[in-house]
């Protein structure tokens, strides 16, 4: 009788779920910083034959759909029991490290024309949050947008830089400080020096100094709008 190789057995078709299948594609878009994988490389991480992933997924757009709903369950939802400029501060802090291990999502988070439960439900609770905390429905609608264009564009931004750590900081800016003309571009050059190379300085603090600004102005605006 033929014995079973060692090691953990692929899964068979019926063993499946909707939830391994998105959490591979996952993985997978992880892996290779693109969106969702291929059918057949799907199906080779799951062990199974591409044809199985079809009774789970009637095309590749629905596992988007479902990669994007997977990305957003991660994201803290702000609550009603404390402040919102609070709660907004945890959810926008929430979001830019989920990005930050998910930055294929940042093109397709708010890009789905058939949002799941967790996209639906995180858009509803961000909305309360706001209401709860004194904003009109339009204004509500202008802080959403206002907060997203500012994670989402700090966190691209963010990862496209040349450098991930205060040290690669310090050996891009010093480069570029050695090779331009100072005294033709004294304000950069001012910025460089006593900001960039400044021990302990690290490019990523930025982002909540934004944040407190943007929810400081939210504040003081909220009530005209109405």
């Amino acid at each position: 009788m033929a014995t079973e190789p060692a090691g953990t057995p692929a899964p068979r078709r019926n063993s499946l779920s909707k939830e391994m299948v998105l959490r591979a594609a996952v993985a997978l878009a992880d892996e290779a910083g693109t969106g969702a994988p291929s059918m057949r490389k799907l199906a080779e991480r799951l062990g199974v034959e591409a044809m199985s992933l079809y009774h789970h997924f009637r095309n590749k757009d629905l596992i988007l759909d479902g990669m994007v709903d997977l990305v957003f369950s991660e994201i803290e939802l702000p609550s009603d029991d404390v402040e919102w400029r609070i709660a907004m501060r945890r959810r926008a802090v929430s979001t830019r490290g989920t990005l930050r291990r998910h930055p294929w999502a940042i093109s397709l988070m708010d890009s789905r024309a058939n949002p799941g439960q967790a996209t639906l439900r995180h858009h509803d609770a961000v909305i309360g949050c706001l209401r709860s905390g004194g904003f009109s429905i339009a204004g509500a609608a202008h802080a959403v947008s206002v907060l997203d264009s500012y994670i989402y564009g700090f966190t691209l931004q963010e990862l496209s830089l040349p450098f991930t750590s205060t040290d690669g900081v310090e050996d891009v800016a010093g480069s570029i400080l050695e090779r331009m003309p100072r005294d033709e571009l004294p304000h950069l050059t001012e910025m460089i020096v006593h900001r960039a190379l400044k021990p302990g300085y690290t490019y990523t603090a930025e982002f909540e100094v934004g944040l407190d600004l943007i929810l400081d102005g939210l504040h003081r605006q909220r009530e005209t709008w109405r």
